[in-house]
């Protein structure tokens, strides 16, 4: 009969509020000041995306050209890597 009592104490105890930045923050949880982990929140830093945006242009024909015939050479080459992989896994089995 107490069972029932502490889950329902369970289920009304208030929630607490969800704090991203602090589970996000490892370094404070983990102690781990000497340690660069590499993960930061992205900047909000409006001037960085303006000086991204500055420099930025419109490719030229030729440009475009290039990378779209590099684009379709690169999805080809994996496109027919992954067939063999697969005529292989499926056809090699039965020859066996």
């Amino acid at each position: 009969m107490s069972e029932g009592i502490e889950e329902t104490e369970k289920k009304s105890a208030p929630r607490k509020k969800f704090d991203l930045k602090g589970k996000l923050d490892l370094k404070e949880k983990l102690d781990l000041d000497d340690i660069d982990l590499g993960v930061s929140m992205p900047s909000t830093n409006l001037e960085e995306y303006m000086r991204v945006l500055k420099l930025a242009r419109k490719p030229s024909r030729e440009e475009f050209t290039m990378i779209a015939k590099v684009s379709m050479a690169g999805i080809g080459i994996i496109g027919t890597l992954g067939f063999v992989i697969y005529a292989l896994l499926t056809e090699l089995p039965k020859a066996i």
